[in-house]
């Protein structure tokens, strides 16, 4: 069936070659934008697009086998995109809203990372979304850790990373779940005061195809510089999860990044790992590790880290 949300390869490069790179060449913080580009250009090399399915991991999961009853390997960095998912899920098996209209869809990465890099997968999502956001002027917007992208406190991005180990090769992936809501303004009640769309913050109808190419573009550069300061750390012969210690560490250029687009650090909030079912403990943010992790302080003046979980602003 012919679906709305249509990017192609060959799109997604014209657009590196006259938008992304050229912008990213004016930051000096990013010392070689072209090798870091080219290092992340494995995304969206491959892109399928369908007009509804059930889940994109589920579907992303069903790509990788399939390939492998062949004899064969799924390409590392495939795009798996939908109009509309009929049976969307998020974390914990909740219910996703995912209408035509939202950017859904599942990016998979075989498992080449180092320790470092592969804890920051889910925040190089957050960054990227976030910016392709900002840069259609909601220069609002922000990221939650780990990353959901807000607006006025109103969710407009979520995302999923999952491990998944292939049934025949026993290979190794991510699989990088996305939902954003663009042009659905329509949520049912349960959502109502918690999400928002893009359109209704902008207040214009948002071209999904060239949003989807700017995202996927901001992906290819947060991997790339993944990979390029996991390339410069092996010439340094230095390797952070050696080192016993992440403190005192140079932060990493994504989370340089993120906590430019976060508006988490220094806030009070009630954590939880199923924050829905199971709210934790109230405290104030104070820092974020070179991992990922969070630092928050208790009221009793402990401090707290945390790799994974949830958090709600107070």
């Amino acid at each position: 069936m012919t679906a709305i949300n249509r990017p192609t390869p060959a799109s997604l490069q014209e657009y590196l070659r006259k938008h992304e790179l050229p912008n990213r060449r004016q930051n000096p913080q990013y010392p070689s934008p072209e090798k870091i580009i080219r290092y992340g250009a494995i995304i969206g090399s491959v892109i399928q697009c369908h007009s509804s399915m059930g889940r994109a991991m589920e579907q992303a999961r069903q790509h990788i086998i399939n390939y492998e009853e062949i004899g064969g390997s799924a390409a590392s960095g495939t795009v798996i995109l939908a109009d509309t998912l009929i049976h969307s899920k998020g974390r914990f098996a909740r219910t996703w809203h995912a209408p035509i209209g939202g950017l859904w869809g599942c990016i998979i990465l075989a498992d080449t990372f180092m320790p470092r890099a592969r804890t920051l997968l889910p925040l190089a999502l957050g960054v990227a979304c976030c910016e392709a956001v900002r840069d259609l002027g909601a220069k609002k917007a922000c990221v939650r850790w780990v990353n959901d992208v807000l607006v006025s406190g109103q969710k407009i991005g979520g995302f999923l990373v999952e491990s998944f180990r292939s049934p025949h090769y026993g290979e190794e992936y991510h699989l990088l779940g996305f939902g954003i809501n663009i042009n659905n303004n329509c949520f049912p009640e349960t959502l109502a005061n918690l999400a928002v769309s893009l359109s209704h913050t902008l207040g214009t109808p948002v071209n999904l195809h060239d949003f989807t190419i700017s995202f996927l573009a901001k992906m290819i550069w947060n991997i790339g510089i993944l990979c390029y300061e996991e390339e410069q750390d092996l010439h340094r012969d230095f390797s952070w999860e050696d080192s016993g210690d992440s403190e005192g560490q140079k932060d990493h250029l994504l989370l340089e990044q993120w906590k430019n687009l976060s508006d988490t650090l220094g806030r009070r909030v009630l954590y939880g790992y199923d924050i829905q079912k199971k709210p934790q403990y109230e405290a104030r943010v104070t820092g974020i590790r070179p991992d990922g992790a969070i630092v928050m302080r208790l009221d009793d003046g402990n401090q707290i880290i945390e790799h994974s979980g949830e958090l709600q602003y107070l």
